[in-house]
């Protein structure tokens, strides 16, 4: 007998109901199919299940593929790790074959394309070099974008464009051709850097002009609500690998954009990463639909999965 004084619920009264009668979300029409040798990337596509993030994937395909029928934007926003992960010649072909009509990246993706472009590596072992204070000290890569954000800055250019403009000339011959910074730059694709100050390695270095390095980042801030205006009625916004600076400065662009009167509404948002975090969820995927139609997405997985397979799927779906 126990000895507590509160007794079991008795379920003998339940209510239940026929199955038939309750139905349920998810039915076998919504299932995957085993995949068939030969079927290709689209036929990958079409295996999946209909349901949750493959569903999801398909839309986002689907979102590109009309945005680029109708001759509306797509701005790719990026954190470092896309770079770092290898995808700057994916991201270059998308941009060559209308899936990319700009880029916004932080600093950290700025100075990963530039060291690519410069010695065909990046990406120093932290821990090794932390402990005497080495960490963020590379020479070249400190004082060839301070030269190159100085000299921009005194032709009124942002970040993004200064970069580009130094590495047509100051890129290695054997790497410039996966830099998408210098890439971009050739085929006028406006690049736009946001800075936060102390975050990035090439702050500390002696030659740095800070007033450079604000202005030009602000300039880029003003050029990317621009970027962010012409996505109204059918655009698209990708945020790829960047969980604090990209989400909150594409925020703040929205507000900015309808603070002005201008229209932004019915556009695609798209969220890739592979943690959901708090900014990207609410900044990107849902805020900037609230009563303005539109629709986002949130993907997850490793960007040197997901965006070749989206850039394979874009490609296949090519007439």
């Amino acid at each position: 007998m126990s000895r507590y004084k509160i007794r079991p619920l008795e379920f003998a009264g339940l209510r239940t109901v026929p199955l038939a009668e309750r139905g349920g979300k998810v039915r076998t029409e919504h299932f995957g199919r085993p995949f068939v040798k030969g079927e290709g990337v689209l036929g990958l596509l079409d295996s999946l299940p209909r349901l949750l993030g493959a569903d999801s994937f398909r839309s986002v395909v689907s979102a590109l593929l009309e945005a680029r029928a109708a001759g509306k934007p797509i701005v790719w926003g990026m954190g470092g790790h896309v770079i770092k992960c290898g995808l700057a010649p994916v991201l270059i072909d998308l941009m060559k074959r209308g899936y990319a009509s700009a880029f916004s990246m932080n600093g950290s993706a700025m100075i990963h394309d530039f060291e690519i472009a410069l010695a065909g590596h990046t990406s120093e072992d932290v821990e090794a070099v932390l402990p005497d204070g080495r960490f963020g000290s590379a020479e070249e890569t400190g004082r060839e974008l301070a030269i190159a954000i100085s000299e921009g800055n005194r032709y009124l250019l942002g970040i993004g464009e200064s970069v580009g403009r130094h590495l047509e000339r100051a890129a290695d011959e054997k790497f410039g051709a996966a830099s998408l910074l210098r890439e971009a730059y050739l085929a006028s694709v406006p690049v736009t850097v946001h800075v936060a100050i102390g975050t990035d390695t090439p702050h500390t270095h002696p030659r740095l002009d800070a007033a450079s390095l604000g202005a030009g980042s602000h300039r880029d801030f003003r050029l990317f609500c621009a970027l962010v205006a012409q996505l109204d009625g059918g655009g698209v916004y990708l945020n790829v690998g960047s969980a604090v600076i990209m989400p909150e400065v594409f925020l703040k662009a929205v507000s900015v954009v309808r603070n002005l009167g201008l229209p932004l509404a019915n556009f695609t948002t798209v969220n890739f990463d592979f943690l959901q975090h708090y900014r990207p969820r609410v900044n990107v995927v849902e805020r900037p639909h609230v009563n303005a139609g539109g629709r986002g997405y949130a993907i997850t997985g490793h960007h040197e999965l997901l965006v070749p397979l989206l850039a394979a799927a874009l490609t296949e779906c090519e007439s």
